[in-house]
Order: structure tokens, then sequence, then C-alpha cells
């Protein structure tokens, strides 16, 4: 007997293959037959006029936290998401000792957006090893997750204070590849780290990852070499790439002999994309692999002035952040200060330049009898309203709501072309689909339900790529990329991680806050629209859009759930 019988779908099998009618029947976590399929089954399933098809891949979430107060690693499992990532970034939360994770706890918190209140009151922070950590996730997970190990963590943990503003001695970093090694042979994923500008702790400092030296990344990214189904997840930084970052990610690449998977590539002009692609380029040439993760979808922006993230990266403004929050007050009233900072801001030195247009920020959300007629109002038609600059509109306005104000730079990349763009780079065999971001920034951003977007917009609204191609960017090209076993395409005999859903409704619900978090916290929510069945190792977790209770995911291990991706010229481990 099956246990699901899955009857009449439209089943895309995440190959690339055309469609087709097909029962599909699963026994003991696997496909076991598709076509027509007579024998008698523990669940049925209609799924006439529905799609079937694999399960979701998300290979870049910051789900590390979350996994402890929320099995069902909401929103993804009801967008269709079977499988995710985290660790990503060099933000990981494992390996870590008593001295780091304070330290850790407040850096999540500034630079993932993930609310410190619920981190201290919802996380147990009480192991030390990767196997420890992960060994506290085995049965409670819905879905199955994979995590990497952080090259900020490591470096912490190692370097303790020292992380942040020393580069690493021999002996530190010595000590830094041995618990790599630790990590990965315990089941870490692969090796991931970061030199982005946007990336700060607590205290506005970069994070310990930026602090490290060429040779001391390029040395940890080759310690994955030699272990079983590993990979690389960098940020290299923003804007186009010089020739020396290009060169870093191809030695990386080398080093390691996997793909380095790089984060992010958003679809602003054929030109700036093709600047960026050209990494890919750079490093085939020369016997690696470097992949773009590319964000599907236009992002929706909440800055504020308290968190400063993203803000921090104009030029010379992290030193505003190190500022506890009465003396950044009192810098952001002083005019002649207010004078630098906008200065310093337009420089031709701040990459994030662009950001700088005060005059076109929306005022999204405020907090004050005083402030709250101004939600929704542009800033520079409230400047011109109090005779004022924009940027000294927008600040008396952030200092009545004591910092707190959130406001928006216009929507970008709504229009067509940009569609297409986007499109463009989805088919591009130097891509992937991913940066969903699931599991932080949980007041700024709004890319945690990248699956419908592009089921939704890209299939559905706009017409933009046949379901088949939707569904294999969506599962098999993610599941190749980091090695999955048995995962991807709906084939018998592999893993039955599948989603059925309705073509015709596909979609991502309204933004919303909703406050579910550990402590009453808030976040960003969109519900699914049209995902009918989720089913994972077998088990149905989503029935008719609701969770069933089951908690069947398998926190993946390197080497047991994945194979080593390797590249034409790198080194054996």
């Amino acid at each position: 007997m099956l246990d699901v019988l899955i009857r009449g779908g439209v089943v895309v099998d995440g190959s690339g293959a055309p469609r087709r009618t097909a029962d599909v029947g699963v026994r003991d976590g696997r496909v076991v037959a598709i076509g027509e399929i007579d024998e008698e089954a523990r669940e049925t399933i209609d799924a006439r006029g529905k799609v079937v098809c694999p399960g979701f891949v998300d290979v870049h979430t910051h789900y590390d936290a979350q996994v402890f107060w929320d099995g069902t690693l909401s929103p993804s499992s009801y967008h269709g998401v079977t499988t995710v990532m985290a660790g990503n970034c060099g933000f990981s939360i494992a390996p870590l000792s008593p001295e780091a994770g304070p330290y850790l706890m407040r850096m999540l918190a500034r630079v993932e957006g993930m609310p410190l209140e619920s981190l201290e009151a919802g996380v147990p922070w009480d192991w030390k090893s990767f196997a420890d950590y992960l060994g506290k996730l085995d049965g409670r997970l819905a879905i199955n997750a994979g995590f990497m190990a952080g090259h900020s963590a490591i470096r912490r943990v190692v370097m303790g204070e020292r992380a942040v503003g020393q580069e690493a001695s021999d002996e530190d970093l010595a000590e830094m590849k041995r618990l790599l090694a630790e990590s990965l042979e315990q089941g870490a994923l692969g090796f991931s780290s970061t030199i982005s500008v946007t990336h700060n702790d607590a205290d506005g400092n970069p994070v310990p990852s930026r602090h490290a030296s060429r040779d001391e990344i390029v040395e940890l990214a080759g310690v994955c070499s030699g272990h079983e189904g590993t990979t690389i997840e960098f940020l290299p930084g923003v804007g186009e790439f010089s020739e020396e970052q290009k060169q870093l990610m191809t030695d990386i690449s080398l080093a390691a002999n996997r793909p380095v998977n790089w984060n992010v590539l958003a679809a602003s002009t054929r030109a700036a994309a093709d600047a960026q692609l050209s990494a890919s380029d750079h490093a085939r040439e020369r016997g690696g692999e470097v992949v773009a993760l590319t964000v599907p979808q236009s992002m929706t922006i909440r800055l504020n002035l308290r968190s400063g993230f993203v803000l921090d990266a104009l030029n010379g403004w992290d030193e505003l952040f190190k500022l506890d929050l009465e003396t950044r007050m009192q810098v952001l009233r002083d005019p002649e200060q207010r004078q630098r900072l906008n200065d310093l801001a337009h420089s031709p030195d701040s990459p994030m330049r662009g950001l700088a247009r005060w005059e076109r920020m929306t005022i999204h959300e405020a907090f004050s009898p005083e402030t709250k007629p101004y939600e929704g109002r542009v800033v520079g038609e409230i400047a011109e309203e109090l005779g004022k600059t924009p940027f000294d509109a927008l600040l008396d306005i952030a200092l009545a709501d004591r910092l707190d104000t959130s406001f928006t730079p216009p929507a970008v990349g709504e229009d067509e072309e940009t569609w297409r763009l986007r499109a463009e780079l989805w088919r591009d065999d130097r891509t992937v689909i991913g940066a969903s971001d699931a599991g932080a920034h949980l007041d700024l951003i709004d890319t945690f339900a990248q699956t419908t977007q592009v089921l939704g917009q890209g299939v559905r609204s706009r017409d933009l790529l046949s379901l088949e191609e939707a569904v294999q960017q969506l599962t098999q090209v993610p599941a190749e990329l980091y090695g999955l076993r048995d995962r991807g395409v709906l084939k018998e005999g592999w893993i039955a991680d599948i989603v059925v859903f309705d073509p015709e409704r596909v979609a991502t619900g309204a933004t919303y806050t909703r406050f579910d978090l550990p402590a009453g916290a808030g976040r960003l929510y969109a519900e699914a629209e049209g995902v009918e069945h989720v089913i994972v190792n077998g088990v149905r977790i989503i029935r008719d859009g609701e969770h069933t209770g089951e908690l069947p995911g398998t926190v993946l291990r390197s080497g047991r759930d994945t194979y080593s991706v390797t590249v034409p010229g790198g080194s054996a481990g």
C-alpha cells in the first residue's frame, strides 16, 4: 500500500521536461511510481487541474535562530519550500563558545535584523560544537535544513575580542582551519564569509570576517576541498567588481575545489548585470566556478536611523551608528553635523550614494502623534510644505520618533523591461535564484516569498518563462549547485519532497506585520496563495494551505545528504 497517492495532477518534474498528466505514488519517504497507478493508499490527494512538482530549494536563508521557536520555518514552508540552506554570509551560530554567544547574538540583531529580545528569549545558546547545534534540531523541523559554518562565528570563537580589528596570527589561522574542518566533519554544508561594507556588528564595527586577510579567506575556503558534500557562499561587496574581487572569488573556488555562490545580483540594467556576471567568466577561464545569487523580484526596503542597516554603508556613516542612541540623536540635531553627514553621503567615495536621494524617500511608518500625519507621504513634498531641506525634514521626523521612523526609497524594477531582464538572469547558467534572506531583516525586506513571486509574477501574470523552466530554476538548479542527494527532481526512487499548487491562483499575498516572535516581537510576513499541499520526505506538512503538525524534515549533513560539486581547476583535498 502507498503512503500517499497524488491523483491526476499535471506533473512538472523539475528537469525541464514537458509537463504531463500522471499520478504520483509515495511510499517510505520516496517516490515509487509516476504514471497510471491502481495501488491503494493511506492518503489520496486529488490534484486534477493542479501542478505537482518537486519541493522548492532556497539556498540563501538565515533561519539559524528561528529553528528553535518555529519548526515550520514559516513562511517558507507555506510557499512550497521543502529545503533551505542557512548559516550564510559568515553568520552561523555554530560553532559557539560562552564568550562568543553574546557577541554573535547582538551581531545578528544588528546585521540580520532579528529582534534582540526574540534571540534572547527564543534561543538557548547552550551548544559548543557544530554537532551539538545540529543535534538540537533533529526531529523538530517540518522541512529539510542545512547549515553553513560561518567565518565570523569561527573567527570570534578562536580569536575572542581580537576578531574585530586584528588580522589573525599563524596560530589563529591554524586553529580556525581546525575548527572549520571539525564543523564540516560534523555536518556543516560548507564555508560562508563576507567582506561587504554593509555588514557591521552591534557596535557599528565591521563584522569579524571583514578583518580577515585575503589569504585567511582563501585558506579557510580550501578546507572544504577535503570534505565531501561541501560548498562555498561569499559576499564580495557591492557594485561592479574589480579585477581583484573577481580573482579573489576565483582563488576561493580553486582552493575549495567548489563553486562559489556570491550574493547578490539584482536586476537593474543589462550592462550592470553583465559587469557582475563577468566574475563567472573570469573564474571559468581559470578553471573555477562562480555563480551569482539573483533576487527574483523588486524589493521594498524599509530603513531607519535606529538600526542603521544599509545606511551605515554610506561613506563615513558607520561612525554614526557606533554611537549610543542619545549621543546619535544629539549629533543628528547639530546643523554642522547634518551638513557633514549629507556631504559624506553624496561623496563620490560613497558606494551607496544613490540611496541618499532624501527627497524621494517615503515615510513608511511613524510612531508619534506629531509624525503620524506624514505616513505615506514623500519627504520632498513634506520638506517643501515645512520650508526645510529634504534631509532636515527627514531627520526632524526621525528625531521626533526617537529614530524609529521607517522610510523607503522609491520602488524600482516593476517596469516590464526590468522584469524581462530578471527572466534572462534566471535562465543564465551563471546564476541561481535566491536571496530570500528568509528569517532575517524582519522589519526591512519582503523577499522571503520568492517562490510564489517567480510562479505568480514570472509565469502566471507576466508569462516571462514557461512553467517547466520556472520549476526547474526553483528545484533542480539549486539542488545540483549544492549537491543535494536525490532531491530537486520528481523521479522514481528519489526522495518525496513535493508541492501541489494551483497554477491559476499561485501568488504572494499582501505583506503585513505579524507579531508572533518570542517576546512578542513582530516581523514582515505574507501568505502563500494557491499552494495547497506540501510533502516533505513523504509526509504531508501542508494540507489545504494549513500546517498539519508533522515535523518530518531532515537536518542535512554534508556527505550524508550531499555530494561534492567540483570545478575543473580545483585542487584535490
